[in-house]
């Protein structure tokens, strides 16, 4: 006989924390292998406290998209994190593996939250953090 298969529920209250995490930017997951059954994927909530940022990092050999449920976020990448993008209300975004890059609420008054969806896993390498001047437009609340 057989285990029954059935969906599994994580409850907005229920969300996990022990994830992965780089520095100032929060994730949650809602699906991944560290409290769900899931195997090759990991789905959460991540956010950003007004004029907060991550350091820069990269999701090793894992593909990345994400949805900005609400705020102004911008991501930098390239040589010396001098190229970005912006994302508003609504945006996804797809972050190719290994490449390094930096996630910042633009905003001093308004959180920033994204639905990030990566595979296999929330896999994290943080690297050498950079002056905030170094990111153009960028200023802490």
């Amino acid at each position: 006989m057989t285990d029954k298969v059935v969906p599994v529920v994580t409850r907005a209250s229920e969300l996990d924390e022990t994830t992965l995490q780089s520095g100032e930017c929060v994730r949650k997951s809602g699906v991944s292998p560290q409290h769900t059954p899931a195997t090759k994927i990991w789905f959460g909530r991540v956010s950003n406290e007004p004029g907060h940022r991550s350091p820069p990092h990269h999701h090793e050999h894992a593909e990345t998209g994400g949805y900005v449920l609400k705020g102004h976020g911008r991501i930098y990448f390239g040589e010396d994190y001098k190229e970005y993008v912006d994302l508003h209300d609504g945006d996804f975004v797809f972050v190719p593996p290994f490449m390094p890059h930096v996630e910042v609420n633009m905003s001093t008054t308004e959180e920033l939250v994204w639905l990030t969806c990566r595979t296999p896993d929330n896999l994290v390498t943080n690297l050498e953090d950079v002056p905030d001047e170094a990111l153009e437009g960028y200023r802490r609340a």
